[in-house]
This record gives C-alpha cells, sequence and structure tokens, in this order.
C-alpha cells in the first residue's frame, strides 16, 4: 500500500485464478527495484516469476448480433433480448473522452427495452472488458450501440439484461475481427560511434524500427521504438555489446496490433496455461 501511495505507476492485484499478486509497472528495471524495495524495507518474501508483457485486445470490424436469455427453472424465468452494433471506439470519442475505454450509446426508442434496464446492459457489457476472447487481455477500447430488443413483463429483469450484454460481448467480440494488441515502448541508447553497428543491429533483431540518430557530446544518440516483449534483459546485452560504455532508457510509447506469429504464440501460451 505504501509502496502505491509513493509511486503512481504501480498497479498492484490479485489474479483471482492463481492467488498470486501482481505488480504492473513501467519495465523490468522499476519492477526489479519495487521488489528489491519490499525485501529491504518491507522485509517481504517475495517469491517472484518472470515478468510479464501487458497485452490488450481490440475489434477491427463492426458487426451487428442479437443475443436473447432465456432461462426457465421452475418459478420465474430470466428473460432477456438486446440488438446492438459492437466493434471498435470512435476516434473521436477516445480523443475526447481520455482514460474511458467503452463508448455505450442507447439508440432504443418506444420502449422495446425498459429504461431502467440500459443501466444494467451497460455494466454487463463494461465488466466483460476486463478479459477479451483471444487470451483473456482487457479490451482497449469498444463501442456498443443499443437499438432493439425485447423483455417479458415477469421474467425479465436488470439481472436478466446485465447477463445477457455478457453472453453477447463473448458472441460478439468473436466475430468483430478480435486482434492481440502489444505495448511499444520509446528506447533511446547512448553509445559510443564504435558500437553503432552492433546497437542498431541488436534493436533490428528485437523487432525495433529506428527512428533516428544524432549526435551528442560526443557519442552517438539511437531512437527507436521496440515492441516491449522483446527488450527482457536489453540493459545486460547492451553492456556486454558496448564494453559496458553505452546506455539506454526506455518509457512507455503506446500499443500496436501485434504480428500474426507471435499474437499467435502468445495465445498459445495463455491456453496452455489454461489447461494445467
Amino acid at each position: 500500500g505504501k509502496l502505491v501511495e509513493e509511486d503512481p505507476t504501480l498497479r498492484v492485484r490479485t489474479d483471482e485464478e492463481t492467488g498470486q499478486t501482481i505488480l504492473s509497472g513501467m519495465g523490468e528495471l522499476h519492477l526489479e527495484i519495487i521488489v528489491d524495495r519490499m525485501r529491504r524495507e518491507f522485509k517481504v518474501e517475495v517469491n517472484q516469476g518472470a515478468p510479464q508483457v501487458a497485452y490488450k485486445e481490440a475489434f477491427q470490424a463492426t458487426i451487428q448480433h442479437r443475443e436473447t436469455l432465456k432461462k426457465q427453472t421452475g418459478g420465474r424465468g430470466k428473460f432477456a433480448d438486446i440488438v446492438f452494433d459492437f466493434g471498435p471506439a470512435d476516434d473521436e470519442w477516445l480523443k475526447e473522452n481520455s482514460g474511458k475505454h467503452m463508448q455505450f450509446v442507447n439508440d432504443i426508442f418506444g420502449g422495446s427495452i425498459p429504461r431502467e434496464f440500459i443501466p444494467a446492459i451497460q455494466k454487463g457489457f463494461e465488466q466483460s472488458m476486463s478479459n477479451g476472447v483471444l487470451a483473456n487481455y482487457p479490451v482497449q477500447s469498444m463501442k456498443v450501440r443499443v437499438f432493439d430488443g425485447s423483455f417479458h413483463q415477469v421474467d425479465s429483469d436488470a439481472m436478466s439484461f446485465e447477463l445477457c450484454a455478457k453472453g453477447g460481448f463473448r458472441e460478439a467480440a468473436r466475430k468483430a475481427k478480435p486482434v492481440l494488441l502489444e505495448p511499444i515502448m520509446k528506447v533511446e541508447v547512448i553509445t559510443p560511434e564504435q558500437y553503432m553497428g552492433d546497437v542498431t543491429g541488436d534493436l533490428n533483431r528485437r523487432r525495433g524500427m529506428l527512428e533516428g540518430m544524432d549526435s551528442r557530446a560526443g557519442a552517438q544518440v539511437i531512437k527507436a521504438k521496440v515492441p516491449l516483449s522483446e527488450m527482457f534483459g536489453y540493459v545486460t546485452q547492451l553492456r556486454s555489446l558496448s564494453s559496458g560504455r553505452a546506455s539506454s532508457t526506455m518509457e512507455f510509447s503506446h500499443y500496436n496490433p501485434a504480428p500474426n506469429g507471435i499474437a499467435e504464440e502468445v495465445i498459445a501460451r495463455v491456453k496452455g496455461k489454461a489447461k494445467d
């Protein structure tokens, strides 16, 4: 708790399936420092696993879907029926609502779904976003426009519509061309000229996009964008490439769709873990 208060970029949550405590930070070094402080200052026994990349999921297509929930189990049943458009959020909306992830539009007219059930539908979709359909990663952003549906005078209630929205998310998300997004880092390396070739070659091997080079105080400065998944162990590697004379900084830049081969690997790994 104290570490989170001091450091707004540190996030802590518990994985309900494994019971593990997940620390999320700005990179490998940041997390190493936090774990070290937990051991030294707070005397916490830490048994840490390998750092994981915070992937996200998104959608590339907008589709229309109808989800109907019908359950009859003695006494009152459950009934809800929602017709909606589902896909990526509008760019304009994202610009105006930074920090928000779900663009929800209620276009129900004429009472096909009573007004009091709309918040439950919104809640159902919103809660579903924390687990995408590809590999259970959170959805970066999406748009849902509810425009039709139906209800039952007796069997419909808020919970029915919330569950219906959750079921609708799972079905619609599979059809809306889901894609895995990977975090891309802004990397800057300062190196003596003689190691330039080795340093740039190494960044290329890490799927890096070189964005520019200039010189500063007699050294070369290389700027690149590199996927975070390729940057583990980079500090050590750079040290050995440059006999300890090059240094680097790294900060988060943006998310990008992961190339097919990488995405397939990540999804297979997550599904493999789920089976264990």
